[in-house]
């Protein structure tokens, strides 16, 4: 068994992320993106997909990118799945 970094819970099934050079244990996905997901420099939610990097700021889509920065963002584009 092992204790979660969040909760604390101590529980038989719980998980490594091995991420850049650290390992963390989690006893939920929750905890998980709790810990490691970034947070859209916009609206504040977790980034949970690919996100949009402009000038080392993160979002969670271009939408937010182009409505906090609308300079840098107009160029931004959301990519559609083929």
């Amino acid at each position: 068994m092992a204790t979660c970094e969040v909760c604390g819970n101590d529980y038989a099934m719980s998980f490594e992320v091995h991420a850049q050079g650290g390992v963390h244990t989690f006893d939920s996905f929750e905890c998980a993106i709790t810990r490691m997901a970034p947070i859209c420099e916009h609206c504040e939610c977790r980034i949970l997909g690919h996100g949009v990097e402009v000038d080392r700021h993160w979002y969670c889509s271009a939408h937010c990118a182009r409505t906090a920065d609308p300079q840098r963002g107009r160029q931004i584009r959301d990519v559609a799945p083929v």
